[in-house]
């Protein structure tokens, strides 16, 4: 079996057709496979776009051919964002800018940088992949201010549930890329008297929010434009007044240690 193709790109869109709407992002590292369009509901390629399905949970779209490559990745990207730079040196001009999540292979060190094909990224930015978090809202709140982008999945952009698909990977827990198939594929769900605490989800009619703590929401959405934190009660009662409706379900994540 050959290895999986990689994002090459620091950031692309997943479109449903080739320069169409994006649906979601794929992040430097990521792997996807090359599928044919009609296996997977899509339309036509065209030429220079590629029909691919993102590994991390399934969610087929097309990409510039242009945006793929190969390789191996060793870490992640668990800052923010992080920036390649031309040189172990704080002051030598930037390749590239990284989100939270993109994927590298380190080759080496030098001093507190380590070396990538990409360029030097600060050491204290990376972690292995194979070391998990224990918090996927800790993670969330690193987006905090994030600014509010419809199926963005990066620190420059993120929607619902891009920072609900963030947390949890960077748990080592499956997520899928939207917010009615998270609703539906994560954790065990809760009644509506129960307390709830950090972790939790709640969802609507096409949003979801983590709770921070048994009265505070926080989750990427259009009243804020951004990720930012709101009184759990005031963000029910103002969704509702809007016109979204109730909550729709009450989940607690398993499988975290």
């Amino acid at each position: 079996m050959s290895a999986p193709h990689l994002i090459g790109w620091p950031l692309v869109d997943l479109r449903r057709a080739p320069e169409g709407a994006r649906d979601r992002q794929l992040l430097m590292g990521e792997a996807v496979e090359i599928v044919p369009p009609s296996s997977s509901g899509l339309t036509r390629g065209s030429p220079g776009w590629v029909a691919v399905k993102a590994l991390r949970d399934g969610y087929p779209g097309h990409i510039p051919e242009a945006a793929l490559t190969t390789g191996s990745v060793t870490h992640r990207v668990c800052a923010r964002a992080t920036h390649a730079y031309a040189a172990p040196d704080f002051k030598s001009a930037e390749r590239l800018s990284l989100s939270f999540g993109a994927r590298l292979e380190v080759l080496g060190e030098k001093g507190r940088f380590a070396e990538t094909p990409q360029g030097y990224v600060p050491r204290v930015h990376l972690t292995p992949l194979a070391e998990w978090e224990t918090d996927p809202v800790s993670i969330a709140e690193l987006f905090l201010g994030t600014p509010y982008l419809w199926g963005g999945n990066s620190a420059f952009g993120i929607d619902c549930s891009g920072l609900v698909q963030a947390g949890c990977l960077a748990c080592g827990l499956p997520c899928p890329g939207d917010s009615g198939d998270q609703a539906r594929a994560l954790g065990e769900t809760l009644p509506e008297d129960a307390t709830l605490q950090r972790g939790d989800l709640l969802f609507w009619r096409g949003h979801v929010a983590w709770v921070a703590d048994p009265g505070t929401l926080l989750h990427a959405n259009v009243h804020h434009m951004a990720v930012a934190y709101e009184p759990l009660q005031a963000a029910i009662s103002r969704i509702a007044a809007q016109g979204d409706g109730p909550v729709t379900a009450r989940k607690r994540l398993k499988g975290l240690t």
